[in-house]
């Protein structure tokens, strides 16, 4: 049996509170993910992951960031450069595939440099959601286009880029947020279509990559599959469609569990999480009375949960050796030609 807990927690500033140093060691959370508020500066970030992973005992607990580009990116100049959104690599493939390729996988591996040298190992990327006509701009330019065959091709070069830079991905939002036409972090989505539509455009880029180590659930109902339960809290979905249909065999944690979308309690939601099958509850906050809600409702991490964590872990490779500069110019240089 695993000693760790199954969630992943956020924390509230630049450096770790006494409480929360108490906290992490007795709760033992899984993993941790960093927002802007815990970012300032090279040396502070470098400190904290290093605090983050003091206070569970283990060295090798994973840091998790949203560091996408474009609107989301958590670490941002004047500090470290600024990246092309998804859509931006998805404009130039459109117009010639192999520089658009190249140009996700140099992205990711220049992101991965930025993160490797703080501690952060885990990028909340790529972004296999497959917008459509109408949809919230929740998504929007985030995502690399609106044809699955484009969004899996640049999703597994961003994915490639990560892992050459010895950064985990993390495939989002399984099985497709695309089609939201509301913000689920303020409310919850309910998307009304056929299951056929769903097989035809939403799926199919996650599972092109459903090999990934770590992958997120989208709080999203599909009325065509479980027309109750938004997609992390459902069984239906999160055995018959995210394992089964659509083939995901890595470690799945939700979203953030206390985004709007989501109602009762956090420990309420936090446990129907797990019982659907999520193998692990993600809480972004960093407010210490909703971690500690979260901790309490989170077993152990086992069993095949435990398996698949572990085997996410173990994905983790030394960065393969780069030249920083020459790779940052090439970028600029595709995405300068992609706007002519």
């Amino acid at each position: 049996m695993s000693s760790n807990a199954a969630f992943i927690s956020g924390c509230a500033g630049f450096e770790l509170t006494d409480e929360e140093i108490a906290f992490f060691r007795d709760a033992r959370p899984w993993g941790f993910i960093l927002f802007k508020r815990n970012i300032q500066n090279r040396q502070q970030v470098s400190a904290l992951t290093a605090q983050l992973r003091d206070a569970v005992g283990r060295p090798d607990a994973p840091v998790l960031i949203d560091q996408e580009g474009g609107r989301v990116q958590r670490m941002g100049p004047p500090e470290w450069p600024a990246y092309p959104s998804g859509r931006a690599f998805g404009q130039l493939a459109e117009r010639d595939s192999a520089a658009g390729l190249r140009a996700a996988w140099l992205g990711a591996r220049l992101i991965a440099a930025d993160l490797a040298e703080v501690g952060i190992d885990v990028d909340c990327l790529p972004v296999l959601d497959v917008p459509v006509e109408g949809a919230h701009d929740v998504i929007g330019n985030r995502a690399y286009g609106r044809e699955p065959t484009i969004v899996a091709a640049l999703g597994r070069a961003a994915a490639e880029g990560l892992m050459a830079g010895g950064v985990l991905p993390v495939a989002k939002h399984i099985p497709g947020h695309g089609r939201a036409g509301v913000d689920s972090h303020l409310s919850l989505p309910v998307v009304d279509v056929p299951r056929t539509a769903l097989e035809a455009t939403d799926f199919p880029p996650f599972a092109a990559l459903a090999g990934l180590p770590l992958g997120m659930t989208a709080h999203v109902v599909y009325r065509a599959i479980d027309p109750d339960r938004p997609g992390t809290l459902s069984p239906v979905v999160v055995e018959e469609i995210i394992r089964g249909r659509i083939g995901f065999t890595g470690c799945l944690m939700t979203d953030d569990i206390s985004m709007q979308a989501l109602a009762g309690s956090l420990g309420d939601r936090s446990r129907a999480a797990l019982d659907a099958g999520v193998d692990l509850v993600l809480h972004c906050s960093g407010r210490l009375d909703e971690m500690k809600q979260v901790a309490a409702a989170c077993r152990p991490l086992e069993g095949a949960a435990a398996l698949r964590a572990q085997a996410a872990l173990d994905a983790r490779r030394r960065p393969e050796p780069i030249d920083l500069a020459a790779a940052r110019d090439e970028l600029a240089d595709l995405m300068a030609a992609a706007v002519v």
